[in-house]
């Protein structure tokens, strides 16, 4: 059963626009509510829901709480909360569904709806097609609320704070952006009841400013602040607090395959490494396959999307797993990508080892890489484009066991995605310039 709405976290887009908005959000979350109440077998089902901070949230709110009471659900209101709290809450509760309400990393014009299972991870495929299929007539304009719940923010907060020894960040001086998104109250309470000295920058959200150079997208900032005040660590979320990015002593970043290949080969050394399998998605950087073997380590490949990836860990019997974007799956901790868990870890390698993040990060060799996103009006089957096709095959051909390419669309945008890697920075960046060049021929690229 294929999917004509959700995308690779969700449903995402414009707000305001053909989906994104509060007619379609009424609707989507009626035909949850009516899966919802199939899975548990009749009777009201309880759901969860949280949200950024984005302006249009309060509106998409109300409408996915109008479909929900009418598709028979009983609607609790988390407030502004970061997605992994959002999954925490459902696992932990008698709760059906959780709901919310966000475009992650997207810029403040867009928002998003995406829903979690009992079990606190992510639908699957095939829940989400069912889901589309209950999509029916318009739901009725009701004057209906739900009801608010807070408890979920000092559950997610005190369940973090304890993952490190009380009092262990005495000294440090941390530098957290919290990208003017839902990790604003969650992530600098926990650094600061830890003892760090937070240092916060995207830490004033006022609904417009959501990911708006800054973020996990943009640790630009992250990194200058972490040179000017000395810090000892940075720490970037997204819009909805599922990712982290980390910028070392020295001001150097550090993406999601590298913190996963700390974590990994740290836990490897301790014997910790269940099954001795790190998972990461087609995205991810060879040197995270070197790193690994070179530890007695095996990398296990999925497609793009952190929800394909937590599928691949209960599959392998594996507990940690991620994307280089900054989704940091730890199982045994979160049953989804949660950007302080993914930050609190490290900060538990960093005191173990007694290493500072830059030593800590040496044990991953990156193969030179490049990638483009490209904005296209259309996204017609990639086999139908010829000589789009001819080029992939052709530097394939060039690179062997050297490299590799990936062509991808974006799950989530309107975006063809490239990816090189390759012996030398000079053949990735002409591979890459001439895969471009080939999409621009085939493709109305905006």
């Amino acid at each position: 059963m294929s999917r004509k709405y959700f995308g690779t976290d969700g449903v995402r887009g414009l707000y305001g626009g053909p989906v994104i908005n509060e007619e379609f959000a009424a609707r989507l979350a009626h035909a949850a509510a009516i899966w919802a109440r199939g899975v548990s077998g009749g009777g009201v089902a309880t759901v969860l829901i949280g949200r950024d901070t984005r302006g249009s949230g309060v509106a998409l709110e109300a409408a996915v709480v109008r479909g929900l009471r009418a598709g028979g659900a009983e609607p609790i209101s988390l407030g502004v909360l970061p997605t992994p709290a959002v999954a925490r809450a459902v696992l932990e509760s008698a709760a059906r569904l959780g709901v919310v309400i966000t475009a992650s990393h997207n810029p403040a014009a867009d928002n998003g709806i995406k829903f979690f299972g009992a079990s606190g991870l992510k639908l699957t495929d095939e829940e989400e097609a069912i889901i589309e299929s209950h999509l029916g007539a318009p739901i009725p304009e009701r004057a209906v609320e739900a009801v608010a719940e807070n408890r979920a923010v000092a559950g997610y907060i005190g369940a973090a704070q304890a993952l490190l020894p009380v009092s262990v960040l005495a000294g440090w001086r941390v530098v957290l952006d919290t990208a003017n998104g839902a990790t604003c109250g969650t992530s600098p309470v926990v650094l600061r009841g830890l003892g760090a000295e937070v240092i916060g920058i995207g830490d004033a959200p006022d609904g417009t400013n959501i990911n708006a150079g800054v973020g996990s997208e943009h640790p630009e900032l992250l990194a200058e602040k972490v040179r000017v005040t000395g810090a000892r660590l940075g720490i970037a979320h997204d819009g909805d607090g599922d990712r982290c990015v980390l910028c070392d002593e020295r001001g150097d970043v550090l993406d999601g395959d590298e913190i996963l290949t700390i974590l990994a080969t740290h836990a490897l050394s301790l014997g910790r490494l269940a099954k001795n399998t790190l998972v990461v998605t087609v995205q991810s950087n060879l040197g995270v396959d070197a790193a690994l073997m070179a530890a007695g380590g095996r990398v296990v490949r999925t497609s793009v999307g952190d929800r394909y990836v937590i599928a691949r860990m209960v599959a392998e019997g594996a507990t940690l797993g991620g994307e280089p974007s900054g989704h940091i799956i730890c199982a045994n901790v979160s049953p989804t990508g949660d950007g302080l868990v993914a930050a609190l870890m490290v900060i538990e390698v960093m005191l173990a080892t007694g290493q500072p993040l830059s030593a800590l990060r040496r044990v991953m060799t990156k193969f030179p890489q490049r990638t483009a996103a490209l904005a296209v009006r259309e996204k017609p089957p990639l086999e139908s484009l010829s000589a789009v096709m001819a080029a992939i095959a052709a530097l394939e051909a060039e690179l062997g066991a050297q490299g590799r390419v990936l062509v991808r669309y974006s799950g989530t945008e309107a975006k063809l995605r490239l990816l090189v890697e390759g012996p030398t920075d000079a053949v990735v960046r002409g591979g890459l310039a001439r895969i471009e060049a080939a999409v621009r021929r085939e493709l109305t690229v905006l």
